[in-house]
């Protein structure tokens, strides 16, 4: 099976930075698109910013030039650099990868969510 384990949120003043982490373990053999996502408390989720396999790039508009996702395909992580933080920046991450991978009914793509992570940045 396939298990996403993130790590690397918390509390933190307006202005400050994190760094946010992903890495995907089990039975892999290959990783397509990487990406984070967040939840503030009654929003939808929505899409932060996304990596291809290739390393192509998008972002929401609300952190451009402020957040950065990046990924390490030996380690199968992806990394969200957050800086400048705002109060609005304040949700649960979480990430999202397509992973092709052993499942009780085989070998194929799927989607795979990780626990989610709290950021919360005081003002």
């Amino acid at each position: 099976q396939v298990q996403l384990v993130e790590s690397g949120g918390g509390l933190v003043q307006a202005g400050e930075s994190l760094r946010l982490s992903c890495a995907a373990s089990g039975r892999i053999y290959g990783i397509d698109t990487m990406g984070w996502y967040r939840q503030a408390p009654g929003k939808q989720r929505e899409l932060v910013a996304a990596i291809k396999s290739g390393g192509s790039t998008n972002y929401a508009d609300s952190v451009k030039g402020r957040f950065t996702i990046s990924r390490d395909n030996a380690k199968n992580t992806v990394y969200l650099q957050m800086n400048s933080l705002k109060p609005e920046d304040t949700a649960v991450y979480y990430c999202n990868t397509k992973i092709y991978g052993g499942t009780p009914g085989g070998l194929r793509w799927d989607y795979y969510w990780g626990q989610g992570t709290q950021v919360t940045v005081s003002s």
